[in-house]
């Protein structure tokens, strides 16, 4: 396999690698904590990101329509493992993809999805296209009032790196605008995404959550102002 051709690695040569880097008798565990949504081989993270290096350097060099055909295949495969390192080559290209990518990685994040992909394809391709093209904030305004959880999430949390770039108004307007559901992914993605500027600047996550706590859940006031003293 070729470090610098991301569309020349082969899956099933991978699949034989992640296999002999497994523990069949951690699958078990694993699937628990994905409440029984997925098949796993049994690599843990460590493992499967050391057997998964050519992929992930690749990555780096690889245009969007590369990035997004590996991610896609990764994401045809049935257990886990595959899934996660899709999300992960997108996260190692994240600087390669550009707006015409949010169409796909919706696709992506609304296909076997669970927290684990969801945030990982949130924070870091979503985020990035979002930071260098500002413009595609508005999608973002469409993605929150997605019926679809997992697009309002990713909507919500989209900012978690944009530290002093954070658009504290939309940050807020997504917060309000969301507040009434009852969803606890929702919950926890408002309280997580207040939380995470709170590290930049707690005093108006502080002002916010105050005036504003009758409409924000107990879960996400308690999210929000973990690290606050």
């Amino acid at each position: 396999m070729s470090a610098t051709s991301l569309s020349a690695i082969d899956l099933a040569a991978l699949r034989s690698q992640l296999t002999s880097a497994a523990n069949p008798s951690d699958v078990p565990t694993m699937k628990a904590y994905m409440k029984d949504r997925f098949e796993f081989l049994g690599v843990k993270t460590p493992a499967r990101r050391a057997v998964c290096r050519e992929p992930l350097a690749a990555a780096k060099l690889s245009d969007q329509e590369t990035l997004l055909a590996f991610a896609q295949r990764c994401w045809l495969e049935p257990e886990r493992e595959f899934h996660y390192l899709g999300a992960d080559v997108l996260k190692a290209g994240h600087r390669h993809l550009g707006p015409s990518a949010l169409d796909p990685l919706a696709a992506l994040i609304t296909t076997q999805s669970w927290w684990d992909t969801v945030d990982t394809l949130a924070s870091w391709p979503v985020g990035s296209i979002v930071m260098h093209h500002p413009d595609t904030a508005t999608v973002m305004d469409e993605w929150v009032t997605s019926e679809n959880l997992w697009i309002a999430r990713t909507a919500i949390i989209h900012q978690l790196r944009a530290k002093e770039r954070t658009d504290l108004d939309r940050l807020f307007a997504y917060a309000l605008g969301r507040s009434a559901d009852t969803d606890f992914f929702i919950r926890k993605a408002i309280g997580w995404a207040l939380r995470q500027y709170a590290h930049t600047d707690p005093a108006p996550i502080l002002r916010f959550v105050k005036m504003h706590e009758d409409q924000l859940s107990v879960l996400t006031r308690r999210e929000a102002l973990k690290n606050i003293g």
